[in-house]
């Protein structure tokens, strides 16, 4: 059974920063796209980074551009999201989800969205 599990969400300032983690199971990591969403209140679900099946390769969107970074740890079946200088805007639910397909992150051409597993979703406030 497939499954990914966020945590490291919470309450932070402005201009500070923050680690998720994703935890799976029930699948080797290694063989899938992994990516980070968000849903910010009242919003669409949106993509934020994603890294390749192959070579590991990463994309980020031009919100989180320079300041999110993200990373897979294979051998623990591990995927983590570091997030600098954060801003109110950054507020949201954030989610970890994995996809077989090559084409879910291919970072000449951006990610998908309809990504095949996903996880319940940790909570991000950035707040003052």
């Amino acid at each position: 059974q497939v499954q990914l599990v966020e945590s490291g969400g919470g309450l932070v300032q402005p201009g500070n920063s923050l680690r998720l983690s994703c935890a799976a199971s029930g699948f080797n990591l290694k063989n899938y796209a992994i990516a980070w969403f968000r849903q910010a209140p009242g919003k669409e679900r949106e993509g934020l980074s994603c890294v390749s099946i192959s070579e590991a390769r990463t994309y980020y969107t031009d919100p989180v551009k320079g300041r999110f970074t993200i990373s897979r740890d294979n051998a623990k079946n591990m995927v983590y999201l570091q997030m600098n200088k954060l801003e109110p805007e950054d507020t949201g639910v954030y989610y970890c989800a994995a996809d077989s397909r090559l084409v879910a992150c291919l970072p000449e051409y951006g990610m998908r969205s309809d990504y095949d597993h996903w996880g319940q979703g940790t909570q991000v406030t950035v707040s003052s």
